[in-house]
């Protein structure tokens, strides 16, 4: 069940959940706050110089990832790099623990809830199912709001595969329709989300998000790739890989350990073909791969395109799965006292 402003929401927009959600004042208002938010970066430095990593303790996802961390061990969650993505947050407002997802398709919203609610609500506890709130940060207006939202699911899904309407829409659904009381504090997606230039091309204003655990404040956020760590490049093939492995059908990916406080990336298989298309792919120019391999070209990050050149070299070099996960063995991270972190 979905809650705005502390009581029931009920949509009286045709069933249409989602478009009543984005026309909601105490929704609207909160995000026109969210968008006079400064960008926070990350790394954050000392202002006596940048040669020293400021002691704070963050947890970062990729895409298609989930993590639900302790505040007693970690200080900021987040995510970035989204453009017809979603970032989700969860948070129980009573222990302050917080789970954070970055969600891509509709077919990993019902699994993903749960995977998310796992270590943020004990089920036993019927007071814990009213402690939640929920932030969505993502999803920009990628196609006409006429049309995404005056189609209905099954005349449009197939149209708008890969965007972000319906991705949207799915997670307003399953939030609704689930047991739990849900507070949604941010909706800032779609249109919310977007800023168009002098020729009416559309862009997300924002492509991620951070938490601060201790006080459950959301912010607009953005990582560089010292920060996106560990392991960055074996995450990063998992996002794609992870659609040849059946074991990760309809799932977020498995990243993060709550209790310990270490990163465990989850195996993840892939076929000898990867090669075969990374080294395609690989003697493309840099505006092909962006439109053969992004849903929303203009969108992208500056480092999109180097990003997945850096994946291609290492499929090439590491055709076989087994490589990099023996006996399907998660690899296992700890943190270390710069603030880095090392294989266990």
């Amino acid at each position: 069940m979905i809650f705005v402003g502390g009581v029931p929401f009920s949509s009286s927009s045709q069933g249409n959940t989602l478009v009543a959600l984005m026309e909601d004042p105490i929704l609207v208002s909160a995000a026109n706050s969210f968008k006079a938010i400064p960008e926070r970066k990350f790394p954050v430095y000392e202002e006596s110089g940048v040669d020293r990593l400021m002691k704070n303790k963050w947890v970062y996802l990729f895409q298609r990832e989930y993590g639900t961390v302790d505040p007693a061990f970690v200080d900021f969650v987040g995510t970035d790099e989204a453009t017809t993505c979603v970032g989700i947050v969860i948070r129980n407002k009573k222990n302050g623990m917080t789970s954070v997802s970055h969600m891509d398709s509709p077919n990993i919203v019902d699994m993903g809830l749960s995977q998310m609610l796992l270590h943020v609500v004990d089920h036993n506890m019927e007071a814990e199912l009213d402690v939640l709130s929920v932030h969505l940060v993502g999803g920009f207006e990628d196609v006409s709001p006429n049309y995404a939202y005056s189609s209905t699911r099954s005349e449009s899904q197939e149209q708008l595969d890969g965007h972000s309407f319906p991705l949207c829409a799915k997670i307003v659904e399953a939030l609704f329709t689930r047991p739990e009381n849900f507070h949604v504090q941010t909706l800032f997606v779609l249109g919310h989300n977007t800023r168009r230039d002098s020729e009416g091309n559309a862009y997300p204003i924002f492509h991620g998000l951070v938490v601060e655990t201790s006080t459950g404040l959301v912010t607009p956020a953005c990582f560089d790739r010292t920060s996106r760590c560990p392991d960055e490049i074996v995450r990063r093939i998992r996002v794609t890989s992870a659609y040849e492995d059946p074991s990760w059908s309809g799932k977020l990916l498995e990243t993060y350990d709550t209790q310990t406080d270490q990163f465990r990336i989850a195996s993840c298989c892939w076929s000898f073909r990867q090669k075969d298309i990374s080294l395609t792919l690989k003697s493309l120019s840099d505006s092909e791969i962006l439109l053969i391999c992004s849903t929303s070209p203009s969108a992208e990050a500056p480092d999109f395109v180097d990003n997945l050149r850096r994946q291609w070299e290492y499929l090439i070099e590491h055709p076989d799965w087994r490589e990099t996960f023996p006996s399907k063995q998660a690899r296992a991270f700890e943190r270390v006292g710069d603030g880095g972190w090392k294989r266990c």
